[in-house]
């Protein structure tokens, strides 16, 4: 039987190909595993051949050192182990789809102590062309860099001297009004009407709870009838669904990890009466406790989409103004300012960790109290 091919083929996001190889180094002394080295991205499958037999030879002469100017993506790929273990698994899946679409087709080949300021600027200046959160990817890719610091293959991070680009800003006189994700008052009753009238009892009661509540469309998807206590008309919100690996729905903490009970109206809390007799007819349900609230026809979970759907087909049967899901909870904070609320208890009900993200919640609500104070001055001008 032949001995495979330790050369190995792949091919980039743009077509290109590459050759890389895997060589067995013997035994860790201090852990008794197999060690090893990847080589990636040879332009031939010659070159690749090349560098494998030289590698073969200093090994076997006792010459071979490990190598200092590993290649981004060999420092990318050690850091990635231990950054899972770190982070949420939605957060992996998130971080490694920035990686896979925008950092390692850049820079993946990299020789990380090649690396410099005007190479970094020139990917920086890239992503923020044509990417909205550039930042971020920016973050992520400075992040491995740091971990070459840290283990000692490069001194400094070129990220750290990069200057930030600043998108300009086109302004066209056809351009429509800012799109604003929250409503008023009125607005939001048209929309609970609008479900109320076509959609079943679960998605009425479901938006309703988004709107009364402020509670995350995660959090809500999350919820089992044990998080809802109706003797003290009182939700406990401890969860959240996130997409993991292979695009599969999971539980998982709440946002920002804290965990909070919320104080409900009488109205939404008997609209969960209502559904929750009507689900336990219709899935037939005698544990109700670990049942979830909402669910998809099969009793599994809601597809977070799903809900945008849902508003879609409202906006297409109704005149009314576009939001997304989320923007029911920028609607519910909105109308918490309004009726009088201090900014500490919509932080609390809201779960903001951080006050900053209530505030540019409340700044960003109140310009339509400013944009109105002209008129009011008018008004009372003209009272005599």
């Amino acid at each position: 039987m032949s001995k495979k091919n330790p050369i190995q083929e792949y091919t980039y996001k743009d077509g290109s190909k590459r050759f890389m190889f895997k060589f067995y180094l013997g035994t860790d002394p201090l852990t008794g595993k197999p060690l090893s080295t990847t080589r990636r991205g040879f332009k031939s499958r010659k070159e690749a051949q090349d560098a494998f037999k030289q590698l073969q030879f200093e090994v076997n002469t006792n010459s071979y050192k490990k190598r200092q100017a590993e290649t981004y993506r060999d420092i990318y790929d050690i850091w990635v182990e231990h950054y899972e273990n770190t982070v949420e698994e939605s957060t992996y899946v998130k971080t490694m789809s920035i990686f896979k679409n925008h950092i390692l087709p850049k820079m993946g080949d990299y020789k990380i102590d090649k690396i410099d300021i005007a190479t970094c600027q020139k990917h920086v200046n890239e992503w923020s062309k044509k990417l909205v959160h550039f930042r971020k990817v920016k973050a992520y890719a400075a992040k491995v860099l740091n971990y070459a610091i840290k283990n000692g293959y490069i001194d400094k991070n070129p990220f750290d001297l990069v200057e930030m680009p600043k998108p300009k800003k086109h302004i066209s006189l056809e351009d429509d009004d800012e799109f604003t994700n929250f409503y008023e008052r009125g607005q939001l009753l048209q929309l609970l009407d609008a479900f109320k009238q076509t959609s079943s009892l679960m998605i009425y009661t479901l938006f309703h709870l988004l709107a009364f509540s402020g509670m995350r469309k995660g959090e809500a998807l999350a919820l089992t009838w044990n998080d809802i206590n109706f003797e003290e008309n009182e939700i406990r919100i401890n969860k959240a669904i996130s997409r993991g690996r292979d695009s599969q729905l999971y539980l998982k903490t709440t946002k920002n990890g804290v965990i909070r009970t919320i104080s409900m109206d009488q109205q939404s809390m008997n609209l969960l009466a209502a559904w929750k007799e009507e689900q336990a007819q219709k899935f037939k349900t005698k544990s109700a406790n670990k049942q979830l609230v909402f669910t998809n026809r099969n009793n599994e979970f809601i597809q977070p989409v799903q809900t945008q759907k849902w508003l879609h087909q409202i906006f297409q049967k109704f005149a009314l103004p576009k939001i997304t899901t989320h923007g029911l909870r920028h609607t519910h904070c909105s109308l918490l300012f309004e009726a009088g609320a201090s900014i500490k208890e919509v932080q609390e009900r809201l779960g903001h960790t951080d006050v900053k993200t209530t505030m540019d919640i409340y700044t960003h609500v109140t310009k339509k109290t400013k944009a109105s104070t002209v008129d009011k001055f008018e008004a009372y001008l003209k009272n005599d």
